[in-house]
């Protein structure tokens, strides 16, 4: 990802009988978390780009300063601290502290685009760590607070899609990518990652449809052509 969580390895499956159709997709399984989830917030100050700046070189040195900063602030102060918490945390790899923290920013902050960015943030970490019914609600509260910004609702969309295959539940996954569609239509991963999951639900026709427009928004990207081979051969093209 970009500064905040290690980068998920996108994988894309190239043979049409790698695995069965009922198989959680890996491209939704182990998607990469969206950069522009966490987008700063306007009134974010100085010293927390200097602490976010110390999570990516230092992510210890940023972790003992963001809980000396919680330790003696409140309210939107120590929600800040509790930000730059988590991604340090996240940094260093430990997940679970980097949801505990994004949480408890969420929990401080009042400003609904804020709640809803560490929601996001929050549902990515527990992804990270596999436990997809504690992303689910993390970014399920999300949801309410992303109303009116529709690259959140698009991200959280497609994280709480990751987290529903991850459960056995790909119809409501389905209806997630569909969301994630309508709020970010020119995000070519929202158009390849629901390809994917079509053609692994057996869905060839909407597959065809999805990867089309997947190649129209980004026709470069690899992991598109390699879907679109896969979705080729599977119908007989």
């Amino acid at each position: 990802m970009l500064s905040v969580l290690v980068p998920l390895i996108m994988q894309v499956g190239i043979a049409p009988t790698a695995s069965p159709v009922s198989a959680v997709p890996p491209e939704l399984r182990d998607r990469p978390v969206r950069e522009q989830v966490v987008r700063k917030d306007p009134a974010v100050s100085t010293a927390l780009d200097t602490c976010l700046a110390t999570a990516k070189s230092d992510p210890e040195k940023a972790r003992a300063l963001a809980e000396e900063w919680v330790s003696r602030t409140t309210g939107a102060q120590r929600a800040a601290g509790r930000h730059c918490l988590g991604v340090a945390a996240g940094n260093g790899g430990d997940w679970s502290a980097a949801a505990a923290a994004f949480l408890a920013a969420r929990d401080d902050a009042s400003e609904p685009r804020f709640r809803a960015r560490m929601s996001a943030l929050a549902g990515s970490a527990f992804l990270a760590e596999d436990e997809a019914d504690q992303a689910l609600s993390a970014l399920d509260a999300g949801q309410a607070d992303a109303a009116g910004d529709a690259a959140l609702i698009g991200a959280i969309a497609l994280d709480r899609a990751s987290a529903l295959v991850a459960l056995g539940r790909e119809g409501e996954a389905a209806s997630a990518l569909s969301e994630a569609r309508t709020a970010i239509p020119d995000d070519a991963q929202a158009w390849l990652l629901s390809a994917t999951l079509s053609r692994r639900t057996g869905d060839l026709a909407a597959a065809q449809s999805q990867i089309q427009q997947a190649a129209t928004l980004d026709p470069r990207d690899p992991a598109i052509g390699l879907e679109a081979g896969v979705i080729a051969a599977l119908g007989g093209r």
